[in-house]
Formats: C-alpha cells, structure tokens, sequence
C-alpha cells in the first residue's frame, strides 16, 4: 500500500512538471521559419484551438497547447518551437503580465477568411501577398469586381487589395507599355468587365468598387493594401463623380480644374495631395515618394515604431517583428509623404532621413485599414516580367512579417486602442 502510495505521488508530480505547452518562438535566433510560424498559427486556429501571441516575447511568438498533432505540424512544415511545462509558461506569462514589461499576451480566437481582390487569372508571384500566403500554406479565396459589387465582401473578415488602380488609368503604363500586348489585352478585358457590370467606362466601375470597399471596412472590416492600391484607392474616393481620366483611358476629356474638386474628406488617409494630370507621367499623385528618393539601395531601410504593448495592443501587433529595421523595397507607390498624410493615421514604419513613411493604419468606422508602401520586400526594385521571389531563401523575412502580422489581426480579441 505504501509503495502505491508513494507511486501515486511520483506520477502525479512528473504530470505536473510534465511538458503542457508549445512556443513557437519569433526571435532570430529562435527560429528558422518564421514565416511559415504565422501559418501553423493559423492552421492551429483553423482547428477552433485558441492561441496566444506574446507581444514583444522574443519577437512576438506564440504560445500553443501542447498536442501531438501540432507537434507533428510544426516539424513538417520546418518551422522551430520549443515544449514548455506548466511551471516554465506560468513564468513567462507573469513576466508578460508585469507592469514593467512591455508585453502583453493577447488571445487569437478564430482563423479569419480571407479574401484577395485580384483579376483572375493572376500567377500568386504577382503579388506579395498573395506569395506569402501561399508559402505559409494559409488559405484564401480570390474575388474581384463582379463578386465585389455582389456584397460578397460581407463573407470575409480580412481583404487584401491586389496591385491594383482604381482610378481607372491601367496604372499609369500609358507612356511606357502603351503598344506592348499586355497591356492592349488587360485594358480590353477591364473594358469588356466594366460593360458586362452596366458601366460605359472603367473608371465608373472602380469608382464603385471603391466605394463597396470603403462601406465594408466602415462596416467593420479588415482592409490591407499595397503599393498602388494604397494611394489609388484614396484618390478614387476623393473624386468621387470627378472624371481625371483623360481621352486615352475613358474617351473623353477629364473634367476641368479637377483638382480643385477633389474632396480630402473622403479618404482613408491621404490629405492635401496633387493628382499627376499627365498620362506620360508613371504616377498617380504627389503621395508618392518614388521620383523625390535620393537613398542609396544599401542604406535603404526603414523603423519600426515601439508602441505600448498593454495600452496599444494593435499597433504593437502590427509591428511584432524580430527587428526594428526593415530593408526598404520600390513600387509604384513606393513610401507615403509625410505631410500628406492625415494626422489620425499612425505611422508605423518610416524612414527618417528621407521623411518618408512606408506602414500606416488607420480606423475607418468600425473598420481598420493597414497601408504598406512597395511591390516585393525582398526585391528591391520589381520591373515588369522580372522573375519570382522564392520566398525558400527568405523564410525571416523582416518585411514580409509584416503583411503576416496584418493577417492574424483579425483573430485577436479586441482590445479598446488608447492613443
């Protein structure tokens, strides 16, 4: 009976110091795939399994039950974690919990469904976004004007707005692709969509996919952007039932004094810009940084903001990486003039010496907004028919984390931002 006794009591504290939970962690030194981690992340939530993402805990990592079939996970997919006891997570959640840490563990609930408005047909290499989800084998569904105009919107929690213009001017490739096939067949397929949706011209159509965008984050939607999706997006807004296409892009002549009727009021984020009137000029407006650049390709990089993981939970999870400096990378819409940019917008991630910002977010309504500034994190300056990045030989990609972080977003339990 004694040695039963004394058996019992064995068994019952090797359960205790038994192994409990599972932490994927985000430092540079801790892990191999980081990229890959927001995606077992997600494949865990898909399985109605809550998820804590410890903020500022060594880059922002995350803290999993410990079951076997996220064990196996996670060595299929390469990515790095470590088994924690019960004891050993109870530590480090104080140490979180600690008024003097700027930590915070915030509880991520459901995988969010995501949706990427793209033009069908678009490789996943075509987009940023589109690439990283696929690396990181996290799902999502393509949709474009047609399904956007049909409320189909209201089925996903978090948007991406593929490189796309919405003001109706093919991107501004006019002067330098204006004879080559692509372009001849893209515009002829936009014409042919924007006739098939009951509109004479484009313009008109994005204009009101723009429109539908706006209500679904006012709504209290997820809207993340790129490149010339970012600034296109807002200008289509402002001139809303303003014609700045000239003849080449609609048919008829931009309305005149345009630019004196642009309404400010009804962007997301931009304020005070000047539109590029002429169709020879690879440019929207003076948002854009691109043309004002003098910064050498080596010592391109930009900052991350620190925010207040207690007081700011959603900025601060917007800007977990595994370090402060991220390398800069071109676009269209390259980075965002400071002093266009409205003052209840946060700049996230900017470059100094250059006075430029290149991460924004925002709240529009019950909806937030994230702005990221460049085509490809890891290639530098994108052309073209330039080859795809293997995201194999970036899986630490500081800047690709970024667009990661937005996608998670949606899964947290909400806490009220105070600044």
């Amino acid at each position: 009976m004694t040695r039963l006794i004394i058996l019992i009591i064995f068994l019952f504290f090797s359960l205790q110091a038994s192994a409990s939970y599972i932490l994927i962690p985000m430092d540079t030194e801790g892990q191999k795939e980081h990229l890959k981690a927001y995606g077992m992340t997600y494949w865990t939530l898909e399985r109605q399994v809550k998820v804590k993402w410890l903020l500022n805990y060594r880059g922002g990592s995350f803290l999993l039950p410990d079951v076997e079939d996220i064990r196996r996970e996670c060595q299929i997919r390469g990515v790095s974690f470590e088994i924690l006891s019960d004891s050993k997570t109870q530590e480090i959640l104080e140490l979180i919990a600690s008024p003097s840490q700027n930590m915070e563990a915030v509880s991520l609930e459901k995988a969010p469904k995501i949706a990427v408005y793209s033009p069908l047909g678009n490789q996943p290499w075509d987009d940023a976004v589109t690439m990283v989800l696929a690396y990181a084998e996290i799902p999502y569904e393509t949709i474009y004007d047609e399904q956007v105009m049909g409320d189909e919107l209201l089925l996903y929690d978090w948007l991406h707005l593929h490189h796309e213009d919405f003001t109706g001017q093919y991107g501004k490739f006019y002067r330098a692709y204006r004879s080559a096939p692509w372009y001849i067949e893209e515009k002829r397929k936009s014409e042919e969509l924007a006739i098939k949706m009951g509109y004479t011209k484009v313009s008109e159509a994005k204009r009101d996919v723009a429109l539908k965008v706006r209500d679904y984050v006012v709504g209290g939607g997820f809207m993340f952007a790129m490149c010339s999706a970012t600034d296109s997006f807002d200008i289509a807004l402002a001139a809303e039932g303003i014609d700045i296409c000239e003849p080449m892009f609609d048919g008829d002549p931009s309305d005149s004094g345009y630019q004196n009727k642009i309404d400010y009021k009804k962007t997301f984020a931009f304020k005070d810009f000047n539109l590029e009137r002429s169709p020879m000029v690879y440019e929207f407006s003076s948002i854009d940084m691109t043309r004002k650049r003098s910064i050498p390709k080596e010592t391109d990089y930009f900052s991350l903001m620190d925010y207040s993981a207690k007081w700011d939970p959603i900025p601060c999870m917007l800007v977990q990486n595994h370090t402060s400096l991220v390398k800069g990378f071109m676009g269209q819409t390259t980075s965002y003039e400071r002093d266009e940019i409205k003052s209840n917008v946060l700049v996230m991630g900017e470059n100094k010496t250059n006075g430029e910002a290149r991460y924004i977010h925002g709240i529009k309504g019950k909806g937030f907004f994230t702005f990221y500034g460049g085509h490809d994190p890891e290639d530098y300056q994108h052309r073209v028919g330039d080859a795809k990045t293997e995201l194999a030989l970036h899986p630490q990609s500081p800047g690709y984390r970024l667009i990661l972080n937005n996608v998670l977003f949606p899964a947290a339990k909400k806490k009220k931002q105070k600044t």
